[in-house]
């Protein structure tokens, strides 16, 4: 019986699926590291933006049904929703899952769930089970007692959209794979309290592989896109152009480029495969290089424009270079892994030109780009005052606007949206 779910991780993945459970009338205990973030979800407000958390969140605090606190407590299930960060030689990072499991440990009883949802390598679920059995002993964990073992242990890879991931947990299929046949079946009765989509059963590797798999899919059709891109600036082709006709075809989707490609998942993930792989995901590596890549392009195309200006008489001093969004995706404020962030980051550190930011789901800017010569600007403002415009994430503000730049302004849209700006 499923009385009482602790969420280990309140970020992005772990408050909306706390929220979810604590709307179905379970008693859920959210933990997490950060005082204040625990502080802020007890007062019914969220730290991140997503749409309809708020008012979830809100609710399920104060039906009482949802509490967060910075310890772990017993539970009858523990979901994990801890980050999975990439150490500087692109090896998975571990460490927050084996805390995770350390802090599990103590209070696990008998017939407890614990399910990993944070994407990692494969075999780290496997790893989760051993780090709980070496503090745990006197219990018995599925890697040593199979389908008799007292703790059930199962991954199960979120798959969602940011912007749209308070439907998609309870919408979207969930590939669900247990330690044992026995893991899964509690597994799928957990996660049936929420979600509508399917639960499909396979085994744990392969689970832990399918989030993997998608995700370097995504990674490298991006990469496509956006060497396509620098291609055909090379050759003086319009690539948006391009793209368009070439999916005219019936059986061609090329994506759209960017500057770049960023979040927890797509720039991270393909990585874990990689490393488990190195000699065979030749196709995934070359994939995470270009992209990997992409930013520094943009950059060396702001580059020629303050050249450009700078030969024409204008002291380097006096240019201002407007960053428009530094998100990694539109219309959210999450800057993980963003390459936009990225390239205001490397104009503001120069320090020789001005650099302003527009970023309208943000309060603030990150505390290492309040420089002196860095300004938090609206978007009209920034418009006015730059002498180059680069557009680097199509937030909904920016798409419908209909700018009209000076001759003067050097445009660099890496996002294609502004044709008629010129």
């Amino acid at each position: 019986m499923l009385n009482k779910i602790s969420i280990i991780g309140l970020g992005y993945i772990g408050l909306p699926t706390a929220t979810l459970f604590a709307s179905r009338k379970l008693r859920v205990i959210g933990v997490d590291v950060s005082a204040a973030v625990v502080e802020t979800i007890n007062r019914g407000d969220i730290h991140i933006v997503e749409p309809e958390l708020d008012i979830l969140v809100r609710a399920a605090v104060g039906s009482g049904y949802l509490r967060a606190t910075t310890s772990v407590e017993r539970a009858d299930a523990f979901v994990i929703a801890v980050p999975t960060p990439l150490a500087a030689d692109h090896k998975p990072d571990l460490s927050y899952i084996e805390a995770a499991a350390k802090s599990i440990a103590p209070v696990l009883e008998k017939g407890n769930l614990v399910v990993l949802e944070s994407t990692s390598s494969v075999g780290s679920t496997e790893l989760l089970a051993r780090w709980m059995s070496e503090i745990r002993p006197e219990l018995s964990f599925p890697h040593q007692a199979g389908e008799t073992s007292d703790i059930r242990i199962a991954h199960c890879p979120e798959r969602v959209l940011p912007g749209r991931i308070v439907h998609e947990l309870v919408a979207n299929d969930r590939v669900i794979g247990g330690m044992t046949s026995k893991c899964s079946e509690a597994a799928i009765a957990l996660y049936r309290l929420v979600v509508q989509g399917r639960c499909i059963v396979t085994d744990v590797r392969t689970a832990e592989m399918c989030k993997l798999a998608e995700n370097s899919f995504r990674d490298v059709n991006v990469a496509f896109a956006n060497e396509l891109s620098m291609v055909c600036d090379k050759l003086g082709i319009d690539v948006w152009e391009l793209i368009a006709l070439a999916n005219r075809h019936p059986r061609v989707n090329i994506l759209q480029p960017g500057c770049g490609v960023g979040g927890h998942c797509i720039a991270v993930d393909p990585w874990f495969i990689v490393d488990s792989a190195p000699e065979e995901a030749q196709l995934i590596r070359t994939a995470r290089n270009v992209n990997d890549a992409k930013p520094d392009w943009v950059i060396g195309k702001v580059d020629e424009a303050v050249t450009q200006l700078v030969n024409s008489g204008m002291p380097a001093e006096d240019i201002c270079i407007a960053c428009l969004g530094i998100s990694y995706k539109p219309d959210i404020d999450d800057l993980r892994e963003s390459p936009a962030l990225e390239i205001a980051r490397t104009l503001a550190k120069r320090r020789d030109t001005m650099v302003a930011i527009v970023e309208p789901n943000l309060k603030t800017l990150p505390e290492d780009l309040r420089l002196e010569k860095v300004a938090f600007m609206r978007f009209e403002e920034a418009i006015l005052e730059a002498n180059i415009v680069v557009l680097l994430v199509d937030h909904a503000e920016f798409k419908n606007a209909k700018p009209k730049l000076k001759s003067a302004q050097v445009l660099i849209d890496t996002r294609g949206i502004w044709k008629d700006a010129k």
